[in-house]
């Protein structure tokens, strides 16, 4: 894996100036877009899932899910002692086993991020931060670059940000974008972007959709389906529709743009799954820690389980994993 990440992204590409000017033209852009079909999207999504995985092709798809993890801590219970043990398990998530690679990001609140980045200094781990009134994002602009400009004066790599899902609901795309667009600023040269959609509250395929394009559009380095704090978080059938987006969108502007669902993925089994739809959509580009991540805690503890199962044959006791 990569040691270093992309340079960020810029914002509101020249070729795309005209369709971002007013929301009238982002409305135009956005419910020009082609329409979802539901059955369609998820009979897809389905039969992605059915392909059955070698052993050989299942040991690097392990490892490889397990270096794609952003370890993370979000509850208002977290203390520092929390977060260096986690810290300690992104570095050596196998203790017994140092081939287990590591993951990709610790991702923690604004207030954790020093804590955090002290705890994987001198290490390829990133250290992710929420922003923006997570996981609402009802607050002032001003209010959220400020709790943007102070995870990442603590030394965040890159910064999840929630679009605010009443402004876009009610149709008011030059704001979400305008938005996304002020952080992406923000974010500047330091930090990486991830837009978090919610997609459990977006309520249609084809506002998912518009949401992508929407978050590619103000510079997102990452498109995030959820925070992992409401009912319905990341599913195949949404990572796919996101997948088909940002393969899209690099054909067109010649951009590249990652994708993270996050909320839900427990199992190894699940995270082969989502593997599958990435290659099968967007293609090897984006088998990468560099433009997919899992947003998950428990889904660790499963692939470290699996991986040792595929090299001794058998499972190991309850202790052989941490609990987070």
């Amino acid at each position: 894996m990569p040691t270093t990440s992309p340079a960020p992204r810029g914002a509101g590409g020249p070729s795309y100036a005209e369709v971002t000017a007013s929301n009238a033209s982002l409305r135009r852009f956005l419910h020009g877009l082609p329409g979802v079909d539901p059955v369609g999207l998820e009979a897809r999504a389905s039969a992605l899932g059915t392909r059955s995985i070698k052993t050989t092709a299942k040991a690097f798809a392990l490892d490889l899910a397990i270096s794609m993890i952003d370890l993370t801590t979000l509850e208002g219970s977290d203390t520092v002692g929390k977060v260096r043990s986690l810290a300690g398990k992104a570095l050596h998530p196998d203790p017994t086993d140092r081939t287990a690679p590591r993951v990709a990001a610790l991702c923690v609140y604004p207030d954790m991020v020093a804590t955090a980045k002290a705890a994987v200094a001198g290490s390829a781990v990133r250290v992710a931060s929420v922003a923006t009134a997570f996981p609402a994002g009802r607050a002032p602009l001003a209010v959220k670059l400020a709790d943007t400009e102070g995870a990442i004066e603590a030394g965040a790599d890159e910064i999840d940000m929630v679009i605010d899902r009443g402004a876009f609901l009610a149709g008011n795309y030059a704001k979400v974008y305008e938005e996304i667009l002020a952080v992406r600023e923000a974010c500047g040269t330091r930090a990486r972007l991830k837009v978090i959609f919610e997609t459990g509250e977006l309520s249609t395929y084809d506002n998912i959709r518009r949401a992508s394009w929407l978050g590619m559009l103000g510079g997102a380095d990452f498109i995030k389906t959820s925070t992992g704090k409401v009912g319905v978080n990341a599913t195949p059938a949404n990572t796919l529709l996101m997948l088909e987006a940002v393969r899209d969108f690099r054909r067109e502007s010649g951009e590249q743009v990652g994708v993270k669902p996050a909320g839900g993925i427990r199992t190894a089994k699940d995270a082969v799954k989502f593997l599958v739809l990435v290659n099968e959509t967007a293609g090897e580009d984006w088998l990468s820690n560099d433009w997919f991540r899992f947003g998950a805690s428990s889904l660790l503890n499963d692939l470290l389980m699996q991986r040792q199962k595929l090299a001794t044959g058998r499972y190991s006791g309850p202790d052989y994993v941490t609990v987070d």
